[in-house]
């Protein structure tokens, strides 16, 4: 060979070496309140173009779990420990119980907290939802500037108008998006406003930061409710949903078997409700359109992420993960309430600079009533409507179940792995089934990052961490088999191995092999007793170490005080 060859290709070899040995950049990526075949490379029909490339490009696990409800998934998530270790076992109310205070505690770490150290620059946008704290002038502690992150951008609560965000915050200052002279959309619109900020985040940083790796948390609130989404994207979607649910989910089922996310034979449980009774179906599949039609903006926004990070040269050494929170959600919010007899009621006009901290609110700012109720066409920013159990049923196909439940519809979650320099080009594509859960991505984090998990923490005593890294899962190693825990509303499971014993508050246990039953359709609790008992034994041990009892903490607190001491049978 040429001498004039070897120079080159020896700074070559370098280049690569060196790229492999940077601490990658990691973006952590997560939307709120959709199902597990809602993608398109998770066997749905919504155009998600962006994130499919990424699992092409990358790893998809079909065995992943989340926490099953908003708050507590947030909390695993960012510490790497079981919500109630965390503080939030329910919501953002203190049950008189540790694990079960609605507040971060100080006894879990951030991921952000544990990547700083490591040289990391820090950025969160989107829901937050992790601290019962969301006054403008109240105590701050558990906002994201105080939890490790240099930057942010969202909303302090968990839901509210994508036009108008209740909590709209401004790294440590409630802001009114209408009155922010750092960024003024020709329209508002909150899944795009996070968006844009991450792009402007990661920007900033290759301009002044280049240097240093970047960590992103970036929490979308699309598809929650309310169905809110631009005119442009439901019109996409327009008469996509007219052949009803079953139909649905037949499709979704089929596609999930020809990807292999799913067994050939596997069995699809119940379809709620019957299309053919269904009375108002203009009004029905608009509700379903304007669903997707919030993931398709979810899904352009990513895609613009990516852009920018190949654009600035940073894609190949960024790991990408994407999630949800938990499940379909079945929650009627707005449907059941009959329209008013009189809908041009008005109301004062809200200041353009006024701080908003309403959840659902009655009212624009121009002064127009929020509707709600059988009829009233969703998508604008006057009204607020979920899209319903019927719905949310397909979201989950081919599971039991919704957010709130710990079966498999209400805990199953996509996660797409994507990073060029750190997952082998064979891998690119596949479909990994080990199960994993959200604790693993603190592990994950900090394995990747070459970060030190602490044992202490600003002088408080640090849990450890109760996950496993991914990495060897992504490149296509098996981990040894371990036991995962739930409990949420009562609602508690343990998954080792192909078995999960699963039940709902105040009912007996259910027995599953997940990998031949993956739809939670044949109990086998009756001829398997003795590994009920030990499954059983491991969830009482677990539920003592993890802060879960006494079993009902997520009630009112003279509830649970009555309660106190009972277990679960």
């Amino acid at each position: 060979m040429s001498t004039r060859f070897l120079l080159p290709l020896a700074s070559l070899l370098l280049t690569a070496a060196s790229l492999c040995a940077a601490q990658p950049n990691i973006i952590l990526i997560m939307s709120d309140d959709m199902g597990f075949s809602d993608l398109g490379c998770y066997g749905g029909e919504i155009q998600t173009p962006n994130l499919d490339r990424l699992a092409k490009g990358g790893v998809r696990l079909s065995q992943f779990y989340n926490a099953g409800r908003c708050c507590p998934t947030r909390a695993s998530l960012l510490t790497g420990l079981y919500p109630h270790q965390a503080g939030i076992g329910h919501m953002m109310e203190d049950r008189g119980q540790d694990g079960y205070r609605g507040d971060l505690n100080n006894r879990c770490v951030t991921i952000a907290e544990v990547l700083k150290p490591a040289g990391y620059r820090t950025y969160a946008v989107g829901k937050w939802h992790v601290t019962k704290h969301a006054q403008p002038e109240g105590p701050k502690h558990n906002w994201p500037l105080h939890r490790g992150f240099d930057r942010f951008y969202g909303t302090i609560t968990g839901a509210g108008s994508f036009y108008d965000p209740g909590t709209l915050t401004r790294d440590d200052t409630m802001i009114s998006p209408f009155a922010d002279p750092e960024y003024q959309p020709k329209q508002y619109y909150y899944t795009d406003a996070i968006s844009d900020h991450a792009v402007r985040y990661i920007n900033e940083h290759a301009n002044a930061q280049k240097d240093k790796p970047f960590f992103m948390y970036m929490a979308y609130t699309s598809a929650h409710w309310p169905m809110h989404a631009l005119p442009e994207d439901v019109a996409k979607y327009k008469g996509k949903y007219d052949a009803g649910y079953e139909s649905m989910r037949q499709a979704r089922l089929l596609r999930m078997q020809q990807m292999g996310l799913i067994a050939k034979n596997a069995e699809l449980s119940p379809t709620f409700g019957d299309w053919t009774q269904v009375k108002d179906k203009e009004w029905e599949t608009r509700c379903m359109e304007t669903y997707a039609a919030m993931i398709d903006r979810m899904d352009q926004g990513i895609g613009r992420v990516v852009g920018t990070l190949e654009k600035k040269g940073l894609l190949q050494n960024t790991l990408i993960l994407f999630l949800q929170d938990n499940g379909g959600c079945q929650e009627p919010i707005g449907r059941q309430a009959k329209p008013p007899a009189f809908n041009e009621k008005t109301f004062p006009v809200i200041a353009q600079d006024a701080i908003r901290l309403d959840v659902i609110p009655k009212q624009t700012r121009d002064g127009q009533p929020v509707k709600q109720g059988q009829g009233i066409m969703p998508g604008g920013p006057n009204d607020y409507i979920a899209y319903g159990e019927a719905w949310a049923n397909v979201s989950n196909t081919p599971h039991r179940e919704y957010k709130h439940f710990v079966h498999e519809g209400g805990i199953s979650t996509p996660l797409i792995a994507h990073w060029p320099a750190g997952i082998p080009e064979a891998q690119h594509g596949k479909i990994e089934t080990q199960p994993g859960h959200l604790i693993d991505l603190m592990a994950t984090c900090a394995d990747v990052a070459e970060a030190t998990y602490p044992a202490e923490f600003n002088g408080q005593t640090i849990r450890p961490k109760e996950g496993l890294s991914l990495i060897p899962v992504f490149k296509g190693q098996s981990p040894a088999t371990r036991s995962i825990f739930w409990e949420h509303e009562g609602n508690r499971a343990h998954r080792a191995g192909p078995w999960k014993l699963v039940a709902k508050e105040n009912k007996p246990w259910e027995l599953y092999n997940i990998d031949q039953d993956r739809a939670e359709m044949h109990d086998l609790a009756a001829t398997e007793p003795e590994r009920v008992q030990t499954m059983a034994a491991a969830w009482e041990t677990w539920a003592a170490h993890a802060q879960v009892l006494p079993i009902g903490a997520w009630k009112k607190p003279d509830i649970v005080k009555n309660a106190k001491g009972k277990r679960s049978k």
